[in-house]
C-alpha cells in the first residue's frame, strides 16, 4: 500500500499568507527603494494605471487624477513605470540619490 502525498494548491493559501492584506501603509518601506518612480504629471492622462498597479500604495488620486508619489512608501518594483501607457511614459525609474 503506497501514501500519496498531495502538496496544497495555490488557491488553499489565505490572502495576504505573509503579512495581513491591505497593510502597506503601515509600513514605510521607502528607504529599500533603489530606484524611485519620477512622474511627469504634463504627460500624465490619469487613466490610474499606476495608483490600480502598484502593491505599495504610493500612488496619490483626488477627484480621479493622480496628485502624487509617496516615496516613503515605494518599494522602487517598478510595476507603475511598466504599466504607463502614455508615450513617452509618464513615470520614469531613476536610481535613488543617497
Amino acid at each position: 500500500m503506497s501514501t500519496e502525498i498531495t502538496k496544497p494548491g495555490w488557491k488553499s493559501f489565505p490572502h495576504g499568507n505573509i503579512l495581513e492584506a491591505a497593510t502597506s501603509r503601515q509600513f514605510k518601506t521607502g528607504s529599500w527603494a533603489t530606484e524611485i518612480p519620477v512622474w511627469r504629471p504634463e504627460t500624465c492622462i490619469h487613466c490610474l494605471a499606476c495608483w490600480i498597479a502598484c502593491p505599495d500604495d504610493c500612488w496619490q488620486a483626488q477627484d480621479g487624477k493622480i496628485t502624487a508619489v509617496d516615496l516613503e512608501y515605494c518599494k522602487g518594483c517598478g510595476i507603475c513605470a511598466y504599466e504607463c501607457p502614455t508615450k513617452p511614459k509618464s513615470i520614469d525609474m531613476r536610481p535613488k540619490k543617497k
